[in-house]
């Protein structure tokens, strides 16, 4: 999965079809089972000491955010393809870099959101500042980005892959 500059994510459909199913869980069986637990903790009564309940409500609250998470998510996903093999850095892609210049010291990552990261390979958002640095650039083009700190770094793109999952 990833996102472009205009707010669209980009999703496979094997990816859509999880976080949809995770959307339909949140705000169906598990927003039963939470409405449950609070219910059982408010039964117990003074709710000001009631550490129960006041978990239960946290969970609660996370539950909502994720809720409202995914729901934006896939309204603004657009189901396709990955992109196309054309050594052009875009969101979908596996990128590796070289810091400075030096050929040994390298990062590989994926270009997506951070919202269906890879267990196998780190992600780094395209809104993020390295993300904003090489996104559009080729292979053996240089790419500057801001550090955190405000200063700024240059990284040499040296592979652009798409994503295989």
């Amino acid at each position: 999965m990833t996102q472009t500059s205009e707010n669209v994510t980009w999703l496979t459909q094997e990816a859509y079809d999880q976080l949809k199913a995770e959307l339909d869980y949140l705000s169906g069986p598990a927003r039963v089972e939470i409405a449950k637990k609070i219910e059982a903790a408010r039964e117990e009564g003074d709710l000001r000491e009631n550490g129960g309940y006041h978990a239960a409500k946290e969970e609660q609250g996370k539950q909502e955010l994720r809720v409202r998470q995914l729901t934006q998510l896939l309204q603004h996903a657009k189901v396709g393809e990955a992109p196309a093999d054309t050594g052009v850095v875009a969101p979908g892609m596996v990128v590796t870099i070289a810091f400075d210049g030096d050929p040994d010291d390298t990062l590989t990552f994926l270009l997506a959101s951070r919202e269906y990261a890879s267990a196998d390979v780190e992600t780094y958002s395209p809104q993020s500042p390295l993300g904003t640095g090489v996104m559009g650039k080729k292979v053996g083009d240089d790419a500057e980005y801001e550090l955190p700190n405000g200063g700024k770094a240059t990284v040499k793109i040296l592979e652009a892959k798409p994503y295989s999952g």
